[in-house]
């Protein structure tokens, strides 16, 4: 007799893969919309508030305490809360024995964090599972570089509305662009830290590639742009990688890519299905 393996959803029977989702925001309630119909239970929804929830799952239990998943025993924990949460609840997560998919990837560029999560993940038999966002091409990337990679860079285009609140204010006058402004280039771990949600992908690409601080990030306001554009360039062994991807924002949040809802989506459906791409 075949038997799923400890903490993945079983095809026979169709038993449904117990997720709990850190956030609650956009991304996260998209992902569950989308997720309708699909062999998983929602059983958990962490907030720091219990108040601001907007149509949380009927069959979720809200938490505020990354204690509190030890007694609800998920299988999947998915992040899509922001930079801190991943180090509030990623430990709690992989130390109950659930895989841990983590969206704001910024938070991995403190080496001290991820050297930790890697550890907990390790010593559990558990994995952190990094979703791509609104990157393309970072499967051919994570491929490549096991036959070695030589160079890996990340253009980051967006239109100078979207830069706002960030450090480019003060690099360059956002609001007399009239060609499109490289205003910041340095390496994803530097680049994660300064512009976590801008470029909270640079990280995702680094550790897909050649690491945080080999990997080279230039940031872009332009005024011509009309959506969030990624182009990420590599060249090794295997040839050369040249994939750009140009994002339509998230109906519920204009702020983020629709992208990004959508990797998170198929993260968790990789984790029922019986074919998987």
């Amino acid at each position: 007799m075949t038997r799923a393996k400890p903490g993945r959803a079983g095809t026979a029977g169709r038993k449904s893969l117990r997720l709990a989702f850190v956030g609650w925001g956009a991304i996260a309630r998209t992902a569950a919309g989308l997720l309708t119909g699909a062999p998983v239970e929602i059983v958990a929804v962490a907030t720091r508030g219990r108040s601001d929830l907007v149509d949380p799952p009927e069959t979720a239990r809200l938490i505020t305490d990354p204690g509190e998943l030890t007694d609800i025993a998920p299988q999947v924990v998915a992040e899509a809360a922001g930079r801190e949460s991943v180090a509030e609840w990623g430990p709690a997560a992989l130390e109950c024995g659930a895989d841990f998919i983590v969206s704001s990837v910024s938070a991995l560029a403190d080496a001290d964090v991820l050297t930790s999560l890697r550890s907990i993940a390790i010593g559990q038999g558990a994995q952190i599972h990094i979703q791509p966002g609104a990157l393309a091409g970072v499967e051919a990337l994570a491929a490549a570089r096991s036959l070695g990679l030589e160079t890996v860079e990340h253009r980051i285009s967006k239109p100078p509305p979207a830069w706002l609140g960030t450090p480019a204010e003060t690099l360059c006058n956002l609001d007399k662009l009239d060609k499109p402004y490289e205003f910041f280039s340095a390496n994803a771990a530097e680049t994660a830290t300064k512009f976590p949600k801008n470029a909270n992908v640079a990280m995702t690409t680094a550790l897909a590639g050649v690491g945080p601080d080999q990997t080279k990030i230039t940031l872009v306001a332009d005024p011509a742009a009309t959506a969030n554009c990624h182009r990420i360039t590599a060249h090794g062994a295997f040839g050369d990688l040249d994939v750009t991807i140009s994002n339509n924002p998230l109906p519920a949040n204009p702020k983020t890519s629709a992208m990004a809802a959508l990797s998170l989506v198929r993260a968790i459906q990789n984790r029922t299905s019986a074919i998987v791409i």
